[in-house]
């Protein structure tokens, strides 16, 4: 989807960027007429001449006074007189603990070398790998300038696309976070066996996105002419009530986790264990 190079110092690695990640199908409606029933239309539509436009036919225009607009088509963004256009130029390197991915990772992109840059491409992701850090660049991708933040993984390198500094909101003001909180040691203790207990290492495999097939359900059961439930509302535990909910939530994790593990193939049982 991008071609061009890395660039750190004076080395130069002709690459390509690929899609790391694609988004399942999801549920889609239709907008219907609220009368007929019927699918609604929408038309590309020319005010001025009064006429449909084919989405092809249609041209990009800056507006640089009122009713007046520059044509901007693909070439002259393919021209744009930035270097970040073709060239991911890597400013500086950090410890990859530095940055915080809940809030500055956006997209994910693999890097492949072309095969003139294999050898200074591996060189990169090694001497990354071995010094425990990420290169931070910044990349034209999209129709805007990104930052960005290459890495090591398994053979490769991935590429995160970044949130500037001032996408990222404060969070002053929630007043959920306000004053202080007194945690009862025992308490802790008790939340803390929680979390060893539903330890794991991540298996993304366990997971499924079960949204589509709720909503599937709820189509037959409307055909059906049945009425789908809603599940009971989560029990939120009073203040007085929290040890005896921690106390349980650690006997059902337990629990969940011995008929998880019996159910395994015995070579899985091994692995765990070896990995222990």
């Amino acid at each position: 989807m991008w071609k061009g190079v890395v660039s750190f110092g004076m080395v130069s690695i002709p690459i390509r960027l690929y899609n790391a990640t694609e988004s399942s199908a999801k549920v889609s409606f239709r907008q219907l007429c609220p009368e007929h029933r019927s699918p609604i239309s929408y038309k590309r539509w020319c005010a001025d001449g009064d006429h449909e436009v084919a989405y092809g036919e249609i041209l990009k225009g800056f507006e640089v006074g009122k009713d007046r607009y520059v044509i901007i088509d693909d070439k002259d963004l393919d021209n744009i007189p930035l270097a970040t256009a073709h060239s991911i130029d890597i400013s500086e390197f950090v410890p990859r603990d530095d940055i915080e991915p809940g809030l500055y990772f956006n997209s994910a992109y693999y890097v492949e070398p072309e095969e003139l840059g294999k050898k200074p491409y591996h060189l990169l992701r090694e001497a990354l790998e071995a010094t425990g850090k990420m290169a931070i660049a910044k990349i034209a991708l999209r129709d805007r300038e990104h930052l960005a933040a290459l890495h090591p993984t398994d053979n490769a390198l991935l590429m995160n696309t970044l949130h500037w500094p001032d996408e990222i909101r404060s969070a002053e003001g929630l007043k959920g976070l306000e004053g202080e909180v007194k945690i009862n040691p025992k308490e802790l203790e008790m939340a803390k066996a929680l979390v060893e207990s539903l330890a794991d290492s991540f298996d993304p495999s366990r997971y499924k996105d079960e949204y589509r097939e709720a909503v599937m359900r709820v189509v037959q059961a409307k055909i059906d002419g049945e009425v789908i439930e809603a599940p009971p509302a989560p029990q939120t535990a009073k203040v007085m009530d929290l040890m005896e909910a921690l106390r349980a939530s650690v006997d059902a994790a337990k629990k969940s986790r011995a008929a998880r593990e019996k159910a395994q193939p015995a070579e899985a049982k091994k692995a765990r264990r070896k990995a222990s």
